[in-house]
């Protein structure tokens, strides 16, 4: 009897160390399996032949559609080169045109690879999708009309103040003064319509492109130029997506040492801001 239990006891060692081995193998093989399933992995997007990024279609001089429905603007000047780098030609990229509040959900849904919308880190986005090295600084910026201008938070006790949602203005002023009244809407022409037609007595959102709209609509003005603490805007990937991740950092930092932020900047940002703004007020070089 004692023989057999021995027996039996040197069985199911072999026998759980033959399980552990099996389970070791399987999670392996079952990471290596979500690595190749990744639709926006580099190697995925190479043999694809195209690097699908989400931007503006409303957002002057950032990331817009010209008279002829081509995609415009800075964001999409670094999405083209990004395709250059990657694919060997600029033209291999598709646009998706995202508003503020899309931009989570088209990386979630694999809708795009690559997210480059005037997307500013915060924290709470760092939970959902993982954020390349900056590129631009911003913060947030307050544009009123010169006939009645907003110089002050105190101006706003009880007024109305326009935000797109899913912005960092709109979260800014719901977390630290609740005594204003947001008017929320969905985009970005949206929002500057509305105050244009007098729906509110301000608007707030990035100061970097609120500083280009008011050189093409001049009875307007920003009166509170940067409020709250000043952000970064960076490139967002998929969360867990390590691939695309690692190589969208190394480029940036190769982008960087080679001037090309500056050119960047010099194409699509300068001739909006003219001379009071300079680039290294809005790009980031180190």
């Amino acid at each position: 009897m004692k023989k057999q239990w021995k027996l039996f006891a040197k069985l199911a060692v072999i026998l759980g160390v033959f399980s552990f081995t099996l389970a070791a193998c399987g999670s392996s093989d079952e990471e290596e399996t979500k690595t190749e399933d990744n639709p926006s992995s580099v190697e995925a997007i190479k043999k694809r032949g195209k690097l699908k990024v989400a931007v503006f279609g409303d957002l002057s001089p950032y990331g817009y559609l010209d008279d002829k429905g081509k995609n415009q603007g800075y964001d999409v000047y670094i999405a083209k080169r990004l395709a250059k780098e990657l694919l060997g030609d600029e033209s291999k990229v598709d646009f998706v045109v995202v508003n503020a509040e899309e931009r989570v959900d088209a990386l979630k849904s694999n809708k795009v690879d690559l997210v480059l919308a005037n997307f500013t880190k915060t924290p709470e986005r760092e939970k959902v999708v993982d954020f390349a090295s900056p590129y631009m600084k911003v913060g947030v910026g307050v544009v009123s009309k010169k006939s009645d201008p907003v110089t002050d938070v105190k101006d706003l006790a009880d007024e109305k103040l326009i935000v797109t949602k899913g912005t960092t203005a709109e979260t800014y002023f719901t977390k630290e003064h609740s005594e204003v009244q947001l008017e929320k809407y969905e985009s970005k022409s949206q929002q500057f319509q509305a105050l244009t037609d007098g729906r509110a007595k301000a608007l707030a959102d990035d100061n970097t492109y609120l500083y280009a709209w008011v050189k093409e609509n001049p009875d307007f003005e920003v009166g509170i130029k940067e409020i709250g603490d000043v952000s970064t805007i960076n490139p967002a990937v998929k969360k867990g997506n390590k691939s695309l991740l690692n190589w969208v950092n190394k480029e940036l930092g190769e982008l960087k040492e080679d001037g090309f932020f500056e050119e960047a900047y010099d194409e699509t940002l300068k001739p909006f801001f003219g001379s009071e703004v300079k680039a290294s007020d809005v790009i980031i070089t180190e």
